[in-house]
């Protein structure tokens, strides 16, 4: 059985930017009455606390930087700002599932824009 019917819209988020709205959601919630937070939303802020790495405003900087690559669209630019790769192997594994392959010229343009931010 499911709740929603349709989606109404989609935004790609980093884990940096999803760690700025959940402090916003957690200090909301430590203010309330009742301050036990669902098991879920502990979770998703242990996980976003653990693994964000960059500031919401650096790692938003960086997916516009990634976009502006031919072959770099916005879906697969959220995942190499989430992981950023500081190799060219872990860089082929992000295009992966990829129909096209890039050459080592361009792993190296995006990997020097990845490092402007690290």
């Amino acid at each position: 059985m499911t709740i929603f019917k349709e989606i109404l819209d989609e935004e790609y988020l980093t884990v940096s930017e999803a760690k700025a709205l959940l402090a916003g959601i957690e200090t909301e919630r430590a203010a309330a009455e009742d301050r036990e937070m669902r098991y879920e939303l502990a979770r998703a802020i242990e996980h976003v606390n653990r693994f964000a790495e960059l500031s919401a405003e650096d790692s938003r900087a960086l997916v516009e930087d990634l976009t502006g690559f031919e072959k770099v669209d916005d879906e697969t630019a959220h995942k190499i700002a989430d992981l950023l790769p500081r190799n060219r192997d872990e860089l082929r594994a992000v295009f992966a599932q990829q129909r096209y392959s890039l050459s080592g010229d361009e792993l190296d343009e995006i990997l020097n824009a990845v490092a402007k931010y690290v």
